[in-house]
């Protein structure tokens, strides 16, 4: 699966060359590590553009791009850390240039200490420079360092990019319409997620702490070959579900409750984003049974639109008409609903909007209006839809309804026929979440 993203990866840089302007070059960096204490580094996580454009699990790395007319075609080459004894005892092994050319198919490679020369040499002649100025100082450093070379050197007939362009703008562009292999890829962490969710569900009992569920969903990733989470995990049991993100999971799990776990794995690079609520005993009390009916039927009414054509505020228009009615019906809301509509009084109990891009980044890259517009969904576009009713314990309703918190968020792929929920595979009405749990 993951050889195929490669392939892809190679595929991608032709496309990005050929969305530049004539006579370009492009600089991606890298992700750099990060220092927890010490001489400790956070757990080490690729740039997301970087990954998909090369796949390559290195930081100190650079990709160089060009489709100048001096090479026969679109040209990608690499700039990484060298084989090194020594320092392979001590930090792990290292890739190196001579696989690395091999294995993700450059043109070229070199080390990343011949980097300051190497740019003076690329960027030489190129009339357009891209790149995410911003992102990464370290590199916007060695870039205008090699400029200034250049720009002094006009009896060298040395000729320095006259114009800089921001690459995201194309690049995330690209990133929004995820290919066959990329949706293979997200599938899997679907599946992934919604065997760790169910896991939780079952493990759940009144005296275990957040903590414990979620070191179910993280074990489940992990035994699945899902390392990493995507994101923080949430579990937040009782008055907790009610902080949006929560991640102190700290609290012991009290029966009658509710439990609302946010949690998804992330595999080779691509996150899934699940949410679910629970009760911690395996039964459902009436009021949270009708709260949670109301969240789920705003969420089946929301995937209507969810198809070529559709969009989110179209969609959220509808899970907010859905909602205001129902917290009429159950009286959390007073008076009709297009006047609670019009004064946004559900914002009190769901302040959140309804769905994301996802992709390599959980919250992922794309435009969500084009020239002023709502941006319709079209095929191949992957997102989340995720409603909510939050019930602070100190809101002015009945008291039965204080302190519950539910979320209900699945994964969605737009197709040209409609949409494809990739997360199903994790229980979702109350029927089937009571069988689960009754096991």
């Amino acid at each position: 699966m993951f050889s195929q993203f490669l392939k892809q990866c190679q595929v991608r840089r032709q496309t990005l060359t050929e969305h530049l302007l004539p006579n370009s070059i492009c600089i991606i960096s890298a992700a750099q590590l990060v220092t927890r204490s010490n001489d400790t580094e956070y757990p080490f996580r690729q740039n997301s553009d970087f990954h998909y454009l090369t796949g390559f699990p290195e930081p100190e790395a650079v990709l160089i791009l060009s489709n100048s007319t001096q090479f026969d075609k679109a040209y990608a080459a690499l700039f990484c850390q060298p084989k090194d004894a020594l320092a392979e005892i001590w930090q792990g092994r290292r890739i190196g240039p001579d696989v690395a050319m091999q294995q993700f198919g450059f043109d070229q490679c070199h080390v990343i200490d011949d980097l300051d020369v190497g740019l003076v040499s690329y960027l030489d002649g190129h009339d357009n420079l891209y790149f995410a100025r911003g992102e990464n100082a370290d590199i916007d450093h060695h870039i205008d360092e090699a400029l200034n070379v250049l720009r002094n050197a006009p009896k060298q007939s040395k000729i320095a990019p006259a114009c800089q362009i921001d690459v995201r703008e194309i690049l995330h562009e690209m990133r929004l319409f995820k290919s066959t292999d990329e949706l293979d890829l997200i599938r899997a962490a679907a599946s992934i997620s919604c065997e760790a969710h169910k896991a939780a569900m079952t493990y759940s009992k009144a005296g275990r702490n957040e903590y414990h569920l979620a070191a179910q969903i993280h074990h489940s990733f992990a035994m699945q070959s899902a390392r990493n989470s995507a994101y923080e995990t949430i579990v937040g049991s009782g008055t907790n579900a009610c902080i949006l993100h929560y991640t102190e999971n700290n609290s012991e799990l009290v029966d009658g409750d509710l439990v609302l776990i946010d949690a998804g794995a992330e595999y080779h690079g691509y996150a899934a984003d699940i949410t679910r609520t629970f009760p911690v005993n395996g039964r459902f009390s009436d009021a949270q049974a009708q709260l949670y009916e109301l969240v789920l039927a705003s969420q089946t009414q929301a995937l209507a639109h969810f198809k070529p054509g559709g969009n989110f505020a179209a969609a959220n228009a509808t899970a907010i008409e859905v909602l205001t009615a129902g917290l009429i019906r159950l009286g959390l809301l007073s008076g009709d609903v297009q006047t609670n509509i019009d004064e946004q009084q559900h914002r009190q109990f769901f302040m959140h909007g309804l769905g994301h891009w996802l992709g390599l980044d959980v919250h992922d890259v794309g435009k969500y209006k084009m020239n002023g517009q709502d941006r319709p969904f079209e095929p191949g576009m992957v997102m989340t839809i995720e409603p909510g009713l939050y019930i602070s314990s100190e809101a002015d309703v009945d008291p039965k309804w204080r302190g519950i918190g539910i979320r209900i968020e699945d994964n969605i792929l737009i197709t040209e026929q409609g949409h494809e929920v990739l997360t199903q595979g994790v229980p979702k009405t109350i029927a089937q979440i009571e069988s689960l749990m009754a096991g």
